[in-house]
């Protein structure tokens, strides 16, 4: 199976310059763990995450302690505190491979590319219940050889 087959296509973007506050309120409405930050172009620079959202709690009551960049600890933007090292795949990327390289880097989604362009994201419930389904069923399995 190929992550493209479980991808989900409804990407929920957001721009590096919005504010943390709307980040989060769309992150809510959206009900998403995982917002992928898109330049003007709509290249993938960034993803924040709810973990990054947690950590990002703690800016506004640092700030009496930091000198300079007092902006960026009370209204921190989306570029402040987003994850630059985003791990992305092909979307002819085996489903196993894909959730190898899940569990090796930590991570709890992958943005998925067509030729280096955004097509997708699967996150780890999706990799997961496709596994499990995959498992259950008998079905076609793939074998990689992990050298």
């Amino acid at each position: 199976m190929k992550v493209q087959e479980i991808m989900r296509q409804g990407l929920v973007t957001v721009s590096p310059d919005a504010a943390m506050r709307e980040a989060a309120a769309l992150m809510r409405r959206r009900q998403v763990r995982h917002l992928l930050v898109i330049d003007e172009q709509g290249a993938l620079i960034g993803i924040l995450t709810d973990r990054d959202l947690e950590h990002s709690s703690f800016l506004p009551f640092l700030a009496p302690y930091v000198v300079g960049g007092e902006r960026k600890l009370r209204k921190p933007r989306v570029r402040d505190v987003m994850t630059l090292d985003v791990v992305t795949v092909e979307q002819d990327v085996d489903l196993v491979r894909a959730a190898l390289l899940m569990f090796e880097r930590r991570i709890g989604s992958l943005p998925i590319t067509d030729r280096g362009k955004l097509v997708g994201i699967v996150t780890g419930r999706d990799v997961l219940e496709a596994l499990q389904d995959d498992a259950s069923d008998g079905s076609n399995r793939s074998e990689l050889y992990l050298g």
